[in-house]
């Protein structure tokens, strides 16, 4: 490499001004230096170039200062005022012109006389490296930094910079793959890391656990903790599920540094936890039960506890946990007491009954974060929410049916059933091809943690749970939820829902409902502040699709080695049966479509299609839709139509028939200016109140919803009802669920 000395030739000035001279006088007559100096002269005195003498391989620099020659770039100095010229310069290139050589000749000469006003002299500036932070670097960092995305404003606001993180820290949020906090985290880090008493509600998926693990681990690590053997612990977070205690805890893990981070649960060894609490405890994790096991043994002792974290809080206090959460408590709560813990409420839910309790363990200046709010949607908003009306006998084939379209061979799915007894029967059943476990209460505790740890690693795509499921566990790439039956309370539904969606992604969750459910569904409707959208089963065509796609992955991932052993079979095929058509047949093996079953869109009920017979005017009721399709289709059509249901908007009808009528009908009807009729690709959006729905045995229609048929009884199966209820045969009044 030649000396460092760098010599500049401005115009207007005879002499020579070496750069270095005030820094390194000892090299100023150094060979190469001379060398260098009569080089640079001779560079000067021909034309300049477009471009700034800099290292040839540096391909940013060169573009950089093509820039600067355009005015793109003011100049090419550093923040201080320097050049970077210490390499070699480059061999020319195309000339310019006579007012781009003034502007280069200018700007050298301001950059010089700017260096010498400023007491700088012109050191060797060598080229960045890739380490050096844009504050170090030349040019070519900004440049970099001009094709980096913008940053979002939940970015800029959840920046870690702006809050008491440590670079530790840091450090192993990134490797869990966060970036920067999310709107709970932000909205409570400083009252948690500050001491205040905080009750929070957020929705489901949105990082509630790091909400107060993050502060507390910072807490724990600033302040100077004794690290005796057998130290009670200062930390204390209490889970309804053993589930969502495990998960608690390996958050906690994945932050904390020379923290010692235990959990305590049902189903695990004493033994363990007991040599835990002789080593000493700084946070514990638990469920209630087993937590005050270990106190009534008086193996542990909660009396220096200075935070306490009651997560998913409305179920910690609810009826079966309330009880045990105050004998856990009453060690280290005082009434009235200015010493008693830091106490930390998170949940997606908080019913007024909360805020009551909460008041017995929090300080009155506590704050208060909600997220959700009153008339706000309580659910996640990444959410799609799906209904499904199907009968329980046939709902098994179908939730088969709507994993394969909605979640694939290869997504995952979360099925949640009322009961045991359901779970297991349900993960046993054909209908669904992918692979299933269950879990639920019953199962041993190492069984549940290792299909836990089964789901998440991808081992089976579906699970089918209770309710043991459906709290708190963060379970990534849920692509679909399942709930067989809409649940007697909003909170489940909300938590169940929130499997999906979560940390952004999008999700679809979809509940079964029988026609007397219709209230409950409402119900779940009008609290969560959500909308249902009424989708049909998948149709035949839907499932090919799906499973043709997934046919073609597996083709995919078939190694070339063992296509070899099936080519001279593959051959053979295709001289016997012709190329696509051997294709065909060997994507439905694979898919497992070989045999596919049409269900109504209306019902779910299998062996029927279901009709849309669309009018150009609105009907005021059914009787007119009826008189049409008598007149083309003959009287014993009615026998083979069934669930004739208005449309949203009185705009047209849609109703089942039987697959094997069909065609009949089709060939049968003749489109005209007011009525178009086509099978139905997708259930239609009906009106929210049936007008009149035909029995299932085939019997009568009825004229203006509920008035009288046109054989002039009211018939529906053989019991007909008169006057909207009217009374069936037994004398018993009939309420419009229970004629479905």
């Amino acid at each position: 490499m030649p000396s460092k000395k760098v010599v500049e030739v401005v115009e207007g000035m005879d002499e020579e001004i070496d750069t270095d001279a005030d820094l390194k006088p000892s090299k100023i007559k150094s060979k190469d230096g001379k060398k260098l100096k009569k080089k640079k002269i001779k560079e000067e005195e021909e034309e300049p170039d477009c471009e700034s003498p800099v290292p040839k391989k540096k391909k940013k620099k060169d573009k950089l200062a093509e820039d600067q020659v355009v005015g793109q770039i003011d100049d090419a100095t550093d923040p201080n005022g320097q050049t970077d010229i210490s390499e070699p310069p480059m061999k020319k290139k195309k000339k310019c012109t006579e007012a781009v050589k003034e502007e280069i000749k200018k700007k050298q000469k301001k950059a010089v006389v700017d260096s010498k006003l400023n007491g700088h002299s012109m050191p060797d500036t060598p080229a960045p490296t890739p380490n050096q932070t844009p504050s170090q670097s030349d040019d070519s960092t900004s440049e970099s930094e001009k094709e980096r995305p913008e940053e979002t404003p939940e970015e800029k606001e959840g920046a870690f910079s702006n809050f008491r993180i440590s670079a530790g820290t840091i450090q192993k949020l990134k490797a869990r793959g966060v970036s920067y906090l999310f709107d709970i985290q932000v909205q409570t880090f400083d009252s948690v890391y500050d001491g205040h008493d905080v009750l929070a509600q957020a929705r489901t998926g949105t990082g509630k656990t790091f909400s107060f693990a993050i502060p507390l681990v910072e807490k724990l690590q600033t302040d100077v903790l004794e690290k005796t053997r057998g130290r009670p612990p200062k930390v204390l977070v209490l889970a309804p599920t053993r589930e969502l205690a495990i998960q608690v805890a390996k958050d906690f893990k994945d932050i904390a540094k020379k923290l010692n981070i235990c959990c305590f649960y049902g189903g695990s060894s004493y033994n363990l936890q007991i040599d835990a609490i002789r080593n000493g405890i700084d946070i514990l994790v638990g469920t209630p039960g087993r937590i005050r096991d270990n106190i009534q043994n008086h193996k542990l002792d909660l009396t220096k506890l200075k935070h306490v974290v009651l997560d998913e809080v409305d179920q910690m206090l609810d009826m079966g946990f309330a009880e045990q959460v105050e004998e856990i408590l009453a060690a280290s709560y005082k009434k009235g007491g200015n010493s008693n813990p830091q106490t930390l409420l998170f949940s997606a839910t908080c019913p007024p009954w909360v805020y009551d309790v909460a008041k017995k363990y929090m300080k009155p200046d506590c704050k208060r974060v909600d997220l959700i709010g009153k008339k706000t949607q309580k659910t996640a908003t990444t959410v799609e929410h799906l209904a499904i009306a199907c009968h329980w006998s046939q709902r098994a084939a179908v939730i088969g049916d709507v994993i394969q379209v909605y979640s694939g061979r290869q997504g995952r799915t979360i099925i949640f059933c009322e009961t045991k007894k359901e779970a297991n029967e349900l993960s046993m059943n054909a209908s669904i091809k992918q692979s299933t476990q269950s879990l639920h209460g019953d199962i041993p505790q190492a069984q549940r943690e290792m299909t836990l740890k089964g789901f998440r690693n991808g081992s089976f795509e579906v699970l089918v749970a209770t309710n043991v499921a459906a709290r708190g566990l963060d379970i990534p790439e849920v692509d679909l939820v399942v709930q067989c039956s809409p649940p007697k309370d909003v909170e489940s539904y909300i938590h169940r829902s929130g499997r999906t969606g979560r940390a952004g992604r999008t999700g679809i969750c979809i509940c079964f409902y029988q026609r007397k459910e219709e209230y409950q569904l409402r119900s779940v409707e009008n609290r969560a502040g959500i909308s249902f959208k009424r989708v049909g089963v998948p149709t035949a065509n839907d499932i090919i699709k799906s499973s043709s796609k997934d046919a073609l992955r597996f083709l995919d991932s078939v190694p070339a080695v063992a296509i070899d052993y099936f080519r001279e079979s593959a051959e053979k095929l295709i001289e016997e049966k012709g190329a696509v058509d051997s294709l065909a047949a060997a994507l439905a093996h694979i898919s497992g479509a070989a045999s596919l079953e049409q269900r109504s869109l209306l019902t779910s009920d299998a062996g029927y299609t279901t009709i849309q017979l669309v009018c150009s005017q609105e009907m005021h009721n059914l009787g007119y839709a009826w008189k049409s399709i008598k007149e083309q289709l003959g009287e014993d059509i009615e026998n083979h139509i069934h669930k004739m249901t208005f449309i949203k908007g009185k705009m047209g009808v849609c109703f089942d028939v039987p697959v094997n009528k069909v065609k009949e009908v089709q060939e049968g009807w003749k489109d005209g200016r007011r009525w178009q009729l086509t099978v139905a690709t997708e259930l239609p959006e009906l009106e929210e109140r049936q007008q009149s729905i035909r029995g299932d045995s085939g019997g009568g229609r009825f004229r203006g919803g509920w008035g009288r048929s046109f054989g002039g009884r009211d018939r529906r199966g053989g019991n007909g009802f008169r006057g909207g209820h009217g009374r069936n045969r037994g004398g018993q009044k009939r309420s419009f669920s229970q004629a479905f």
